[in-house]
C-alpha cells in the first residue's frame, strides 16, 4: 500500500543520521508504535525475557529513545528534572544534565515526555514545558526555551506530555496559547521558526504524515486535530474534537493512504478522517465515527497500532477508563472482530507480528497480532507500575517504571 511507502519517505525526513533499528523518539521512527524488526521471541521463557540490565533513576513518566549505543530518557530526584543517557551495553550512566526544578502534579510527579534524537542532538521537554536542545555525545546544554512563557501560553493542567517532533531542521511542540497552539523552533539555536493554530494544549504528540500527497504535521490539541505545513506552520485543514478535561492524549494514527484516526477516552470515542485535495488546498471530512459510551475505541492515552488492514488498540470504558478492553478492528468495514474484555490499563507497540504490551501492573504481555482471535503468547512481571510504552531496538526491549529503566533481551536466537 502507498501508506507504507509514505512511511519510508517520512522516516528519511525524520531520522537524520539514525539507523533503521533505532527508536529515536516517542513511539519509534515514524511515531506509529511499529518496528520493522524480526527474529523476536514468539513466547516467553518460564522466567520471562532475560534482563540484560536494570538502572535505578528516579520519578518519571518519560519513555525511552534509543539511538546507537545510547538509551535516553528523563527523570527527577527531590530537586531537579534531568535528561540522562544510558549505555545500551550495560545501563551505566553516560551523562546526566539538569534541566529544571522538580515537577509536581496531582496526576503524578516528574517529566512525562520522551526525548527525540536527530543529527547528534537530543530534544527534551520538562513537565512544565521547558524545551531544551542537548549535544547527544556529551549532554551539554545547547539552548533552552520556556515554551509557555515564550509564546504566552499555559502548560496542560496535568503536565506537558507532548513529546518533541523533529522534522528537518525544526523541532515542533504544542505551546498552548491563543496565538500559538503549536510552534516550531530551530534545532540548532532554539529560535522560533513559526507559530500556528492557537488554542489550549492537549496531551498528544505531533505526528508527521503524508496525506493527499502532502507531507504535514498532524497536531491533536484540546480543540481537535489539524494538519500543518512542516516548514511554515500554515494550517492545511482542521477538525474539531473537544473532550472533557482537554484529554486528547493518544497520537493520531494513519489508517489509510489519505485517512487518519483520532480517539480519546472519557467515553468520547473515535473518528476516521479523510484528507483530500480541494480548490486552493486540502479539505477534511469525517468518514466514520464511533462515539459515546458504546464506542468501539476510546483511547485514553494509548496510541493504537495498525497491521494488515487491522487496528489494535485499548478501549477504555467509562469516565477515566476504569475498564480497559483490548480490541481488534477491521479497517475495511470498521467492525470489531475480537475483543479481550477487561485486559487492563496498558500501553503497546507492534513488532514481528506481535503486540508487546506493558500493563500498569508491571507485566509484559505478548499477544499475536492476528484478526483471527485473541491469543496470548506470554506474560511476565518485569517492572513496577508503568504508563509508558516500550521501546525496541536491535532485539532489545526497553521498559521503565517510576524508578528504573530495564533492558530485556527479546531475540529469538541468542
Amino acid at each position: 500500500m502507498t501508506i507504507w511507502r509514505n512511511a519510508l519517505v517520512l522516516s528519511l525526513c525524520l531520522s537524520g543520521l539514525t539507523d533503521a533499528s533505532d527508536w529515536p523518539q516517542f513511539l519509534g521512527l515514524n511515531r506509529t508504535g511499529t518496528s520493522a524488526e524480526t527474529g523476536l521471541l514468539k513466547s516467553f521463557p518460564a522466567t520471562g525475557p532475560k534482563v540484560l540490565w536494570k538502572t535505578p533513576l528516579g520519578t518519571s513518566m518519560s519513555g525511552v529513545a534509543v539511538v546507537g549505543s545510547q538509551a535516553l530518557t528523563l527523570f527527577q530526584d527531590d530537586s531537579q528534572q534531568y535528561a540522562v543517557a544510558l549505555s545500551t551495553d550495560d545501563g551505566r550512566v553516560l551523562w546526566k544534565t539538569a534541566l529544571a526544578p522538580a515537577f509536581e502534579n496531582g496526576m503524578g510527579n516528574g517529566p512525562r515526555t520522551t526525548p527525540a534524537v536527530a543529527d547528534g542532538r537530543v530534544f527534551v521537554m520538562t513537565g512544565e514545558g521547558l524545551l531544551a536542545g542537548l549535544d547527544a555525545a556529551s549532554g551539554k546544554l545547547l539552548w533552552k526555551v520556556d515554551v509557555p512563557q515564550e509564546f504566552g501560553g499555559a502548560a496542560a493542567e496535568y503536565g506537558v506530555s507532548c513529546s518533541p517532533l523533529v522534522v528537518g531542521d525544526l523541532v515542533i511542540v504544542q505551546a498552548g496559547s491563543d496565538s500559538a497552539g503549536a510552534v516550531a523552533l530551530q534545532c540548532r539555536t532554539g529560535k522560533p521558526a513559526w507559530k500556528a493554530r492557537g488554542g489550549r494544549s492537549g496531551y498528544a504528540s505531533p505526528v508527521l504524515m503524508k496525506l493527499a500527497g502532502v507531507s504535514q504535521v498532524v497536531v491533536f490539541d484540546a480543540a481537535g486535530a489539524g494538519g500543518l505545513d512542516p516548514q511554515t506552520g500554515a494550517e492545511l485543514w482542521q477538525f474539531p474534537f473537544p473532550t472533557e478535561y482537554d484529554c486528547n492524549t493518544a497520537c493520531p494514527i494513519q489508517v489509510g493512504d489519505n485517512q487518519l484516526l483520532i480517539s480519546a477516552g472519557e467515553n468520547h470515542g473515535a473518528v476516521i478522517l479523510q484528507v483530500a485535495t480541494a480548490a486552493g488546498g486540502l479539505n477534511v471530512k469525517e468518514v466514520w465515527s464511533s462515539l459515546g459510551k458504546d464506542s468501539q475505541l476510546r483511547a485514553e492515552w494509548q496510541t493504537p497500532v495498525v497491521l494488515d488492514g487491522h487496528l489494535y488498540g485499548l478501549d477504555n470504558s467509562g469516565s477515566a477508563g476504569p475498564i480497559t478492553n483490548l480490541v481488534c478492528i477491521r479497517l475495511s468495514d470498521r467492525k470489531t472482530v475480537w475483543q479481550k474484555p477487561r485486559f487492563g490499563k496498558s500501553n503497546l507497540i507492534l513488532a514481528d507480528g506481535r503486540l508487546w504490551i506493558t500493563t500498569m501492573k508491571g507485566e509484559l504481555v505478548l499477544v499475536e497480532a492476528s484478526p483471527d482471535s485473541f491469543r496470548e503468547l506470554g506474560r511476565s512481571v518485569v517492572l513496577e507500575t508503568t504508563r509508558q510504552a516500550p521501546a525496541l531496538s536491535a532485539g532489545r526491549l526497553y521498559v521503565r517504571d517510576d524508578q528504573h529503566v530495564i533492558c530485556l533481551d527479546v531475540r529469538a536466537d541468542k
